[in-house]
């Protein structure tokens, strides 16, 4: 695995004859991504994955937080492996995520950031820390995390139940191994780190799908894609030395 800083990041490097918006297929991407029957990542394979994650529950609840770039996939791995967990032991596990804590969009557009809404500067870090700490101290209770709901654009409180039996929880988000300000305290709530190692180009056009599935045309999803993702996934690679494991994406 390569890390590049934000320095090796070029949006004029990207090529479009490798990367058409004419040639995404647009349908059935509305909604709610399902996983894919084949995982994106297999390196090591799931099977080993999902005994590794339970291995961190053996002695207490166990913390695990999926990292990656905007588009790697973290939600769909992370549903994946949710999943697989449960084929083996049903109903000790769940999922939430960092997204649940981003700063209300009126706040957002009142700083000026609605431009650059998902970086690191538009989330509240004190916030997610303090969730962390409940669902690993509080396991004689539920923990009510919050979600952020796409179509309002605007995370909602209470809306996924972390609750006694759950001994492993699967956190994603994109700066859990972010030594910025507050972030630099997630690492030590998480029992582990894995990062997902994604390829570039599938990576970007992931992204431009989902932009596209949120309504925006082809060329206004690449250039989000290619400019302030480009940024916030530079950051983001360069945390990756600090996971416990880096899993490759397939292909």
């Amino acid at each position: 695995m390569t890390i590049a800083g934000s320095n090796d990041i070029d949006s004029n490097d990207f090529d479009s004859k490798d990367f058409d918006t004419a040639d995404i297929d647009t349908t059935d991407i509305g909604g709610k991504a399902h996983p894919p029957r084949n995982p994106l990542y297999g390196h090591p394979p799931m099977n080993a994955l999902v005994e590794r994650a339970l291995q961190l529950s053996a002695n207490g609840r166990g913390l695990l937080g999926i990292v990656g770039e905007p588009g790697a996939g973290k939600s769909t791995f992370a549903e994946q492996l949710l999943e697989e967990v449960e084929d083996r032991q049903a109903g000790v596990a769940v999922a939430v995520s960092m997204d649940g804590f981003h700063l209300a969009q009126k706040v957002i557009a009142a700083r000026g950031q609605a431009a650059s809404k998902g970086t690191i500067e538009t989330f509240d870090a004190d916030g997610f820390l303090a969730f962390l700490r409940r669902t690993r101290a509080e396991t004689d209770r539920s923990v009510w995390w919050p979600e952020f709901n796409r179509d309002l654009e605007d995370a909602v409180a209470g809306a996924i139940e972390v609750a006694p039996r759950h001994q492993l929880v699967i956190v994603d988000g994109n700066f859990l191994l972010s030594t910025r300000g507050s972030w630099g305290q997630v690492k030590s709530l998480l029992d582990e780190a894995w990062f997902l190692d994604a390829r570039p180009e599938p990576r970007r056009e992931r992204l431009t799908r989902r932009y596209i599935s949120y309504g925006f045309t082809p060329q206004a999803a690449r250039a989000k894609a290619l400019g302030v993702d480009e940024s916030t996934s530079a950051l983001i690679r360069s945390t990756a030395p600090r996971a416990d494991l880096v899993l490759s994406e397939l292909g």
